[in-house]
């Protein structure tokens, strides 16, 4: 699996830890837990998560689990989506709309009120692709049927359209978060080296239309819903935070509490137009 990100794009470093050689590579690593509240811009977000994926492949010992928001909000694309044909730049610039490209695949998201999720593992702690995504999927809907959701996963045959086709919101694909059949968590994996990034959006409230404001297609429209829909009552960061977290102490796995704040990580490529609108 090629790098998450090219070379010469200038990588993000990873998370500062103590000089010492590498551990072993171990199948049942430490896991992390990171929770910030209170949100940060997408290029910061963006620039984390690859730091965290950076330093799992490095150590190989280490897992993060990252809970998070983005303040202010943001519209990511996928890491091989179509931007520059698909959006219009001008009008995206003209509604003052935040803009970043992510290190993951898939299509376009409207991160405003939601908790994002971000788990960066070595791969043999979940397998392959479909293995981990499936995993980490039945581990997210589990937290949110303990708060009263009734989630399940999408069939296993449902397959993804074109990347021009659409939101990421606009269909579910198999394994896939859904509530009563429409989709309220989004993810996309990246895998590097001996490891692999996946994270995602879990709807808490608003919708995806501003990806339709800015798109020059007429876009799929979103088959979506959202914790709060579902819940029928305001569902917060906070609850949903505590049940994934929860959900995973329950596999067996101690996931120790990192400090609240990451650390300053340079931005690097996710804060270069060039990235950015790169294709």
């Amino acid at each position: 699996m090629r790098r998450a990100l090219p070379e010469g794009q200038g990588r993000v470093q990873a998370l500062q830890r103590p000089e010492g050689p590498t551990r072993p590579r171990a199948a049942a690593p430490t896991w992390q837990l990171l929770v910030d509240p209170d949100g940060r811009p997408g290029a910061e977000n963006m620039a984390i998560d690859q730091a965290l994926l950076d330093d799992v492949d490095r150590r190989g010992d280490l897992a993060y689990l990252r809970l998070y928001r983005w303040n202010p909000p943001c519209l990511s694309f996928g890491r091989n989506e179509p931007a520059l044909s698909r959006y219009d730049r001008a009008e995206i610039e003209r509604l003052g709309v935040g803009v970043v490209r992510r290190p993951t695949g898939g299509r376009a998201v409207w991160h405003d009120d939601e908790v994002t999720y971000a788990v960066a593992a070595p791969v043999p702690a979940f397998g392959c692709l479909r293995d981990s995504y499936r995993v980490i999927h039945e581990r997210l809907a589990r937290a949110l049927r303990a708060l009263g959701a009734d989630a399940a996963l999408a069939p296993a045959g449902a397959r993804p359209g074109a990347l021009s086709a659409g939101a990421c919101f606009a269909q579910p694909v198999g394994g896939e978060v859904l509530v009563h059949g429409r989709k309220v968590v989004g993810s996309a994996q990246v895998r590097q080296g001996g490891a692999f990034l996946q994270h995602g959006s879990i709807l808490l409230g608003g919708s995806q239309e501003v990806i339709a404001q800015v798109s020059r297609e007429r876009p799929r429209p979103p088959n979506a819903t959202s914790m709060s829909e579902a819940l029928g009552r305001r569902a917060s960061f906070d609850e949903v935070a505590r049940a994934i977290a929860h959900t995973w102490a329950e596999h067996g796995e101690a996931v120790h509490h990192a400090p609240s704040a990451c650390p300053s990580i340079p931005l690097s490529v996710f804060a270069d137009p060039a990235w950015t609108w790169r294709r």
